[in-house]
């Protein structure tokens, strides 16, 4: 989900369109064949939100209290699936996807290997694809988010022998100092991950990954 158009840009281009400047170049937000443009904007401080979508042969608009729920009306219009938040998680539970995708390999979703962990898998995680690789998604507690992902690999990597090195974050640069359970944390626990699986490939031990974390972040405050 994008953010909200910023409404001074909005206004201005919607009142270029209706000086019919939209008719001039050929019209609409994308040609005909350019897939469905969603442009989303809020009604004041505190009023609702409209959503416009536009597939290049007709527009839709829907108004509701939530940017996603607008948004979700008017891929509905144009017989889409529609993408809703969840609510939030119980108090001490977290949600995450945990993917198993080796280094160098993506093993596909019905591999052998996955056989037991899919009929069997952990108490709270659903087996599904992400991006053509076997993936769990799980809803588990924890005093964190980290706390509950560790937990879950260590009940795979016990019973099957599989380590979930991949938290599903595509782009682990990305930053947001949104607390330990968090989209920032789900960054971090990639990270940790990637590290737990690459490093004793390279000759490094779980203790020596662990010291040099200590060594690094110590003097840290």
């Amino acid at each position: 989900m994008s953010e909200a158009v910023d409404a001074a840009q909005f206004a201005f281009e919607l009142g270029w369109r209706l000086r019919g400047l939209d008719a001039a170049v050929g019209g609409g937000w994308r040609r005909k064949g350019a897939g469905l443009c969603v442009r989303v904007w809020r009604d004041g401080d505190a009023g609702p939100w409209t959503a416009v979508g536009d597939d290049g042969e007709r527009r839709e608009a829907r108004t509701a209290g939530t940017a996603d729920e607008a948004t979700a009306l008017v891929h509905e219009a144009f017989g889409l699936t529609a993408w809703r938040p969840q609510p939030p998680a119980p108090p001490g539970w977290h949600r995450f996807t945990l993917v198993h995708r080796p280094v160098g390999e993506c093993p596909a979703p019905d591999d052998p290997r996955y056989a037991g962990l899919r009929a069997r898998p952990p108490e709270g995680c659903v087996p599904e694809e992400a991006a053509g690789c076997f993936a769990l998604r799980c809803e588990r507690p924890g005093a964190r988010l980290l706390d509950a992902v560790a937990a879950t690999c260590a009940e795979v990597g016990e019973g099957y022998g599989l380590l979930m090195a991949d938290l599903a974050v595509a782009r682990v640069e990305e930053w947001a100092a949104d607390g330990a359970d968090g989209w920032g944390a789900e960054a971090v626990g990639q990270l940790l991950l990637m590290a737990a699986e690459r490093g004793p490939k390279l000759g490094y031990s779980v203790e020596d990954l662990v010291r040099f974390l200590r060594t690094v972040a110590g003097p840290v405050r």
